[in-house]
């Protein structure tokens, strides 16, 4: 059996990783690089019971359960740790909390801390570009092929695939996997798909060293008389990634075109260094921006593509893409060679609880 997945992201990666583990025959496509977009610029926090009483639940469960396991599987160093969670909010000017020491003795006075969210036992962190990297180059290890291009068609025999078109020519397949992340939209000229919208989040990435210990943080930031969700996440190579004023915006044809808002950046540069004399401009790794992939539903993609055989997608995964991914590749995988799965239930995910979208809307594009 041979199967085509177009896309180098993470949920590229765990389906090739996981097809390869059954001896499957796996070439993935990519038009950029691995981990080009959301894959290698996401935040990589992890909780077990965060979706609680919601579809994703059993997904993320299963899934922080394999990000523990594939430390022990797969070479590599993707900075996997356990990690405790706090929520909280940044006193304003004239709250009489605004020069009180923060719980935590690496935040400025006036950060307050008013609950721990997560422990060593529920959240956790991972590099998500070294995650990915190291999820595909085990793929690649045990024989599955990486391919550079871009997907220009589906190739059919009725209503099933048959391959894919990278440029005009034909790789050859058995089933197809779209796994494009929000440019999964494209793929709707080619099949009954759903929309995909693609959320745009900026961060900054600075160089902590290891002053920083391991507590992600959720905090509350007033801005301007409104307030404003920032997110912390020390990971432990010793960079600290930092998250804020998600936004909507044109989605480039291409990932490698994608690049943070100037004014956005400002805003949460000066937001961290209210929160902590570490996050100094010196300091500055990276400043930059992702797209995350949305459905109208909020819950991803994820199995057969309706009205066709052979044809699968897996995108939609939001802020739980690093999360969701090894769980869903594994699902995938169960899906294409067993036609059902074992550990999850993919039904609440299937891409035909969504009406299509038109495919003339994208002629444009």
């Amino acid at each position: 059996m041979r199967v085509v997945i177009c896309g180098g992201g993470v949920i590229g990666a765990c389906t090739a990783y996981f097809l390869r583990r059954r001896g499957i025959d796996v070439t993935v496509v990519e038009r950029t690089e691995v981990a080009a977009a959301a894959s290698g610029k996401a935040g990589g926090f992890l909780a077990r019971d965060w979706c609680a009483g919601t579809p994703l639940d059993a997904l993320a469960r299963r899934s922080f359960a394999l990000h523990a396991q594939l430390p022990e599987e797969i070479a590599g160093n993707w900075g996997y740790r356990p990690m405790t969670a706090y929520s909280g909010f940044v006193a304003s000017d004239g709250d009489a909390r605004r020069r009180a020491p923060s719980a935590l003795g690496w935040l400025r006075d006036g950060v307050v801390i008013t609950q721990r969210i997560g422990t060593a036992k529920t959240t956790a962190i991972v590099h998500p570009r070294k995650f990915t990297s190291a999820v595909m180059d085990a793929a690649l290890a045990q024989g599955a092929t990486l391919r550079a291009g871009r997907i220009t068609g589906i190739v059919r025999d009725g209503d099933r695939a048959r391959g894919v078109e990278v440029e005009g020519r034909v790789v050859a397949a058995d089933a197809v996997v779209i796994a494009m992340g929000p440019w999964s939209l494209l793929a709707a000229q080619w099949m009954s798909l759903p929309a995909v919208y693609g959320q745009r989040s900026p961060s900054i990435v600075y160089d902590t060293v290891s002053e920083v210990p391991a507590d992600a943080l959720f905090l509350e930031y007033e801005e301007d008389g409104s307030t404003v969700s920032i997110e912390v996440f020390p990971r432990a190579d010793g960079s600290t990634h930092i998250t804020a004023l998600s936004d909507i915006a044109p989605l480039p044809l291409d990932p490698a075109a994608v690049t943070p808002d100037v004014d956005a950046i400002g805003r949460l540069q000066s937001m961290s260094e209210r929160l902590s004399p570490l996050f100094r401009p010196e300091r500055i790794i990276a400043q930059q921006a992702c797209f995350r992939p949305v459905t109208e539903d909020g819950l991803p993609l994820i199995g057969k593509v309706p009205h066709s055989e052979g044809l699968y997608v897996a995108t939609g995964h939001n802020v739980w893409g690093i999360l969701n991914a090894p769980a869903t590749g594994e699902a995938l995988a169960e899906l294409i060679t067993e036609g059902a799965t074992r550990e999850v239930d993919l039904s609440p995910f299937d891409p035909a609880r969504l009406a299509p979208l038109d495919p003339s809307l994208l002629q444009a594009r």
